[in-house]
C-alpha cells in the first residue's frame, strides 16, 4: 500500500467558506517516504491575524504563491491513487476535496486517520492531539502548525504505529464496510456498533455530556451512522463533527412513539444543532368570557400563559372555522364571536337583547364541542416482551404516552392515564397522532 501523509493550514476551521494557505505531502510506502511535496498557497482572501500568530504564514508570505488551480492537476495525480493519511484526516481531506471540485476534479480516496489509529494502538493517553501525542510518545516535532513541520511529525508517528503492529487496525480500518474514516474525531466506532437496529430517539453530547442533537430512528444503528457518511464543508456540518463525543438513546417500540419523543426532547433540550425544529410554535385557543353586558363571548387568539382555552389550534384559520361552523349551527351571533364587525350581517334568530337566551345557545355549543372531541389511544409495539406502547388522546387534545402490558383492558380511562407519563400537548404532536390514526385505524382505542 501507497500512502499520501498530508497536512494543510488554513485561513478557517471549515471549507466551504476558507482557503488553504500551505499543503505538505509526504509519499510513504509502508517503509519509507518516496517522494514529497510543499508549497505555500495563496488563498485569494486575507488571513485572519491570530491565525497568522499560530502558523507564522503571513499575507506577504502567500501574496506570490501559486493559487490552488495552478497546483492543482500536480496534486492530484500525486494523492488520487494513494490512501490519504492525516491527523484528524476529515479535516484536511475536506479542504482539498472542496478545493479540487471548484477546479473540476473529483478526489475520492481511501481515508485513515492517524488520531483513531494512535486510540487503538496507544490506548489511555491524556490527550491525542497531534502536539499532546509527540510529547507523550517522545516524537520530535518541529515547526509546530507549519504543513511540513506537521506532517514529517505525523510520518514519524505513522512509522511508529506499523513497528508496533498497527497493520491488523489499519486493514480494519480500510475496509468498505468499516465507518472509521467516516465518523467525528472523538466518536468511538464501538458507541455506534452497540446501538440497536431498532425504532428510539438518539442525542449526540458534546465533551462535558450536553445534548447538541436529538434524533428519531426506524433503525438507530443505520439512522446513526448515515450523518457521518458524507462529511460536507459547511460550516455547520464541520462543527458538528467536531462536538460530537458521545452517542445515547432511549428505545420506542415503534416510529410514532419516537416521532412524539423526538419533538417534546427538542423543545426540553433546545440542542443547537436541531434548528430546523426549534422555532417556537404559536398555537391559538378558543376562549371564552362574559363581556359587561352579561354576554358570554367567544373568541380565538393566541395562547395565553395563564388562561385556559376550551380548545387550541395550530393555525389561526382552523380556529376561525371550528368557531363558525358553531355560529351556524347554534345561531349564535358572529358579532359577539369577533367574526363579523358589520351590525346585522349573519344575524341569527336569536334574541340578542336577552342575555340568558344567547347565553344557553352558547353553553349548548360548548358542550356539543366538548362531547364531540374524541378521546382515544393508539396502540403500538413495546420495547419488552410482553407489553406494547400506548399514546392517549383526551377529548381532543394529546395527553402522554407509555408503555402497558398486552393483558392490560382499555376500559377505564383514569386508570390508563395512571400508567402513562404526561407530555406537553401541541399542534405538530397532535397532527402526527390524529395522520396515524386515521391511517392505522387497526391501532386505534377510543373511550
Amino acid at each position: 500500500m501507497i500512502y499520501a501523509i498530508v497536512d494543510i493550514e488554513t485561513t478557517g476551521g471549515y471549507a466551504s467558506a476558507n482557503g488553504i494557505t500551505e499543503i505538505a505531502v509526504m509519499i510513504h510506502d509502508g517503509k519509507r517516504v518516496i517522494d514529497r511535496f510543499e508549497t505555500l498557497v495563496n488563498p485569494l482572501t486575507p488571513i485572519p491575524f491570530f491565525i497568522q500568530k499560530l502558523t507564522g504564514i503571513t499575507d506577504d508570505m502567500v501574496a506570490d504563491a501559486p493559487v490552488f488551480s495552478e497546483i492543482a492537476a500536480q496534486l492530484f495525480d500525486l494523492l488520487n491513487d494513494k490512501i490519504f493519511v492525516a491527523h484528524n484526516v476529515n479535516f484536511d481531506y475536506s479542504f482539498l476535496k472542496h478545493q479540487f471540485l471548484h477546479c473540476g476534479y473529483e478526489l475520492d480516496t481511501k481515508k485513515l486517520c492517524t488520531v483513531r489509529l494512535t486510540r487503538k494502538v496507544f490506548a489511555g493517553l491524556p490527550s491525542y492531539s497531534l502536539g499532546n501525542i509527540c510529547r507523550s510518545l517522545q516524537i520530535p516535532i518541529q515547526n509546530r502548525h507549519r504543513a511540513m513541520g506537521d506532517a514529517l511529525a505525523t510520518v514519524q508517528l505513522f512509522e511508529l504505529l506499523l513497528s508496533r503492529n498497527a497493520q491488523p487496525h489499519i486493514d480494519q480500518f480500510l475496509k468498505k464496510s468499516s465507518k472509521e474514516q467516516y465518523l467525528p474525531l472523538h466518536l468511538q466506532r464501538e458507541q455506534i456498533e452497540q446501538l440497536p437496529s431498532k425504532p428510539g430517539v438518539y442525542y449526540f453530547r458534546n465533551q462535558k455530556g450536553k445534548v447538541i442533537y436529538v434524533g428519531k430512528a426506524k433503525n438507530l444503528k443505520k439512522r446513526v451512522s448515515s450523518h457521518f457518511t458524507h462529511n460536507g464543508p459547511g460550516k455547520q456540518k464541520q462543527e458538528f463533527s467536531r462536538n460530537v463525543h458521545g452517542i445515547s438513546y432511549n428505545l420506542c417500540g415503534n416510529e410514532l412513539v419516537a416521532a412524539i419523543l423526538e419533538e417534546t426532547e427538542i423543545k426540553k433540550l433546545w440542542p443547537v444543532y436541531n434548528t430546523s425544529r426549534k422555532q417556537i410554535s404559536f398555537e391559538y385557543g378558543l376562549y371564552v368570557f362574559e363581556d359587561q353586558r352579561g354576554y358570554t363571548r367567544l373568541a380565538i387568539e393566541r395562547k395565553r400563559k395563564h388562561l385556559h382555552p376550551v380548545f387550541t389550534f395550530g393555525l389561526l384559520w382552523e380556529g376561525y372555522q371550528l368557531l363558525w361552523n358553531l355560529v351556524k349551527r347554534y345561531q349564535l351571533s358572529p358579532q359577539l364571536c369577533f367574526l363579523d364587525q358589520t351590525p346585522g350581517q349573519g344575524a341569527s334568530s336569536v334574541l340578542y337583547s336577552d342575555p340568558s337566551a344567547y347565553n344557553r345557545q352558547v353553553a349548548l355549543a360548548l358542550r356539543s364541542l366538548q362531547s364531540e372531541l374524541p378521546s382515544f389511544a393508539i396502540l403500538g409495539e413495546g420495547v419488552e416482551e410482553g407489553q406494547r406502547s400506548c399514546i392517549l388522546v383526551e377529548k381532543g387534545k394529546f395527553y402522554g404516552m407509555g408503555f402497558i402490558s398486552q393483558e392490560m383492558e382499555l376500559k377505564d380511562i383514569d386508570r390508563l392515564k395512571k400508567k402513562l407519563t404526561p407530555y406537553y400537548d401541541n399542534d405538530f404532536i397532535r397532527g402526527m397522532i390524529y395522520r396515524y390514526a386515521e391511517t392505522h385505524p387497526e391501532c386505534r382505542v377510543s373511550f
